[in-house]
């Protein structure tokens, strides 16, 4: 098994890649294989809507997003986190989740039916951190459902969403007792999530094979 884990912070000492990381250092513990990128490592050119991806389920356009769909295909589960810009996510994550697009299949004569790539090929999960420096949650805005809609509709089930309030300096999540918390709940509860599908396909063939 395989967790991947994207920071869509420019910060890579930041609160949100500390907090991504957090929940990887669980799976890890547990001897899952992780692996961890920043966006803003890559070049990544804006979805076009030219629906070019419709009948291969991959984007045309030719840069890094390419490389990302390697590492998201071959991964049973995303942690995937943004800080909070005006009420919303990174321009960055923006970019990527648009560019996701082809990972959702429509029926061709009817927009209201569509499958997740995901869905087709077999259920993934997903763990979404969304930070912002108020301390109220009103002001964090749109910046976790920006995130956890578009993974649930392209096939991904959201275990848990960590909104991690109050974290402004770079670094300061490291020493908020309460946003370590949640990492490592949300880390547990992905794990476990993630054992419990091998146990039952496990049990389920082995019960197969003896009928």
């Amino acid at each position: 098994m395989k967790i991947l884990g994207i920071v869509g912070s420019r910060r890579k000492k930041g609160n949100t890649s500390i907090l991504v990381q957090d929940v990887l250092k669980i799976a890890a513990n547990h001897g899952i294989e992780t692996e961890i990128i920043f966006l803003g490592d890559y070049s990544l050119s804006s979805c076009t809507g030219c629906e070019g991806c419709k009948d291969t389920y991959r984007c045309v356009v030719q840069d890094d997003m390419q490389k990302i769909y390697d590492l998201m295909l071959e991964s049973d589960a995303l942690v995937l986190g943004s800080p909070t810009y005006n009420y919303n996510v990174t321009a960055e994550v923006k970019t990527f989740i648009d560019r996701c697009y082809c990972f959702e299949v429509f029926a061709k004569d009817d927009r209201s039916c569509w499958v997740g790539i995901n869905e087709a090929l077999g259920c993934k999960y997903a763990v979404t951190v969304a930070v912002c420096e108020q301390f109220e949650e009103k002001y964090m805005g749109f910046t976790a459902e920006a995130m956890t809609k578009p993974l649930t509709d392209m096939g991904y089930r959201v275990v848990d969403t960590i909104k991690a309030l109050g974290l402004f300096k770079a670094g300061e999540a490291s020493k908020n007792t309460e946003a370590s918390k949640k990492a490592q709940r949300a880390g547990e509860r992905l794990v476990k999530t993630l054992l419990l599908k091998r146990e039952i396909k496990n049990n389920f063939n082995n019960n197969e094979l003896s009928e």
